[in-house]
Parts: structure tokens; sequence; C-alpha cells
């Protein structure tokens, strides 16, 4: 398991906040003395700072069957020497969480004094208090659901099926030089598309077209800004993520019902989740895990029997709102850790 951590643990080890992220992410989360380059929570994390390093002692751990340097397909397999590819076990978001929770424990941590948990991570979150009763006092959901719901589904299979109806996927046998590029453009557009909102595709591009030197000659090709905005987000993403360990976590994240653990009930399964505090963050705009979703986890988690502030923001970024809308995130995450 990769995981980078931030500030000093306390001699009561009672001051621990773990980040569990979204699917892409790794766990450099915020610049340090290792790595001085720009994490993906950079503003959120530090003295002073939303999630404040002065005070908490910061983990992030990467997900299992994540690239970022945890184990997972694209790793070799000790019993081959080759790469696990498709010989990789079935993957759950409750392996994910059982996995963060081996690394919490091989910190001497018994008892997180808060557990943060952003889109796909959210989930992996719920699972992790589920599975672990006890081991956290608080919790903080971020722009994520109890399940996956269809649309949701729907858009992360047709990113699978992109990537594999690549011929460079090759069965899931592909090389550097012989990678799924174009399965895995696609299958970035579909996500970035979900990830914003109308409100903001309207405001950033409108109907702009491209100027005629950055007009791509091929029939049908790019046209208008939009197009090259979702282009050169693909590129830049491509080759940093492993297709096969996107489609393992993809489809954990299609798999993860809490009602599992209710008897085929949602609410239900909230209700064996224990913490102390909890605040729940979701946004108007996010059309891949609605707002509602972040509702019903909120009134869950109070029917367990939670003090729980739940934040709607009516910010346009849409799902993507807790990457880009920091001060709105840090106003609300900030004062709920400031109250513990």
């Amino acid at each position: 398991m990769a995981y980078e951590t931030w500030g000093e643990l306390s001699a009561a080890r009672d001051n621990a906040v773990l980040i569990l992220t979204g699917l892409s992410p790794s766990a450099h989360a915020a610049s340090n003395a290792e790595d001085p380059s720009e994490g993906w929570w950079e503003a959120m994390i530090g003295p002073g700072r939303a999630i404040d390093t002065s005070r908490w002692f910061v983990i992030c751990v990467n997900s299992l069957g994540s690239d970022k340097g945890s184990t997972c397909a694209a790793s070799i397999n000790p019993d081959t020497g080759k790469r696990y590819r498709l010989d990789f076990p079935e993957l759950s978001l409750e392996d994910v969480a059982n996995a963060a929770h081996v690394a919490v424990k091989s910190l001497g941590i018994d008892q997180l004094a808060c557990l943060i948990g952003c889109s796909m991570g959210g989930m992996s979150a719920l699972a992790y208090m589920v599975l672990h009763p006890g081991s956290v006092r608080a919790h903080i959901s971020v722009d994520t659901a109890p399940q996956a719901q269809p649309f949701a589904i729907a858009i992360r299979s047709l990113q699978r099926e992109a990537i594999r109806l690549d011929p460079h996927w090759n069965k899931g046998q592909y090389a550097d030089d012989d990678y799924p590029v174009d399965g895995m453009s696609i299958a970035r557009k579909l996500g970035v598309i979900t990830y914003r909102s109308a409100m903001e595709w309207n405001g950033r591009f409108a109907r702009i077209r491209l100027d005629p030197e950055r007009r791509d000659d091929n029939p049908f090709g790019l046209e208008f800004e939009v197009e090259s905005y979702l282009e050169g987000h693909a590129q830049r993403f491509v080759h940093t993520f492993d297709p096969n360990s996107y489609l393992y976590l993809s489809r954990a994240s299609d798999w993860f019902d809490i009602a599992e653990y209710g008897n085929g009930n949602v609410m239900e399964g909230l209700k064996r989740i224990s913490v102390e505090k909890a605040m729940v963050i979701g946004v108007s705009t996010d059309i891949l895990f609605p707002l509602e979703q972040q509702e019903q986890i909120a009134d869950g988690l109070r029917a367990a029997g939670a003090a729980v502030d739940f934040v709607a923001l009516n910010s346009p970024q849409g799902h993507d709102a807790f990457l880009v809308d920091i001060p709105n995130y840090s106003r609300a995450i900030g004062g709920f850790l400031g109250g513990l």
C-alpha cells in the first residue's frame, strides 16, 4: 500500500485523519519534504489550512488496485514473475477499505480522529466504518454515494467498454509501446463530461469554435473549443493510469452497495455505522453522485446516532467541485475539524 503522511502523530495516537481518494488520484494529496511537488488537494492540507497539519496527523492512502504505488493489475505476480493483468483477483471497495485499515493499524493507530472520503473514496470510507466498528470517531463524506445509481453505472460501463474494444487493449495484455490510447482517451472524456455540470460547460465554452489553424483536418474532426478541451484533458491522462487498474476500480465502484449490510435497505446499512460526529457535503450540480444521495447518507448517519452537519453547495463545478471550489470546501471542512 502506498501512503503519505503530514504532521506529527500525538503521543496518545488520537489525532490521525485518514483521506481516501477518488478513482485516479495518488496518495500525494499535498507537498511534503520527500516530494515537494503540488498534491491533488494541496490547498486543503498544511499548517493553518482546513486540514491543519499543525494539529492533525494526516494520512492519505492510495487505493488497493490503483497503479499509484499499491498492488494492482499492473504489479508483478510473485508466483509467475509477470504482471497480474487480468489474473489480478476480483476487487471490491471493501478490499480497498480493509487494505487502508491495515495501513492505519501498521502505524499503531487503533482509532481515527476523522475519516475523510472523497468520491469513490467516500464509498470506501463507508465500507471502512461498517467493516471496522469503533475505528473512527468522526467522518467527513465528500461528494459520494451509498451505492452506485444506474446513471453512474451506465457511464462507467461505457468507459470500460471503450477500453476493452480498443484493439491495443489485447484482452488486457497490452505493452507500453502498444497501449490502448484511444480507449483510455474516450473513457477519460466520458468521465470528465460527468465530473462537471452543464452550467459550467455553457459558461466556459458556449458554442465557441476553434480558430481555423487549431482545427482538425480529419473528417468530423475537432471544431469546437469544448472538444479541444476534452482532447487535451484526455491526452494528459491516458499514460498516467494503468487501463486494467481503471477497469478493476471502476467495476468495484459499481459493485459497492451499503444496502448489502442492511438486508437490502440503504438506510439500515448506514445505521450500522457508528461515529460520534459527521459532515456530509454534496453539490447541487453533481450528476454523478446526486445531492439526494448525500442527503441519504446524512439521514442514515443521524439515524445511527451521529451528530451530522449537512452542507449542500451550489457550485457550478459539479462533481469536481471538491477539487476546484476550494474556498467553500475549506470553510466547511476546516470548521468541522476545528470543532472536534
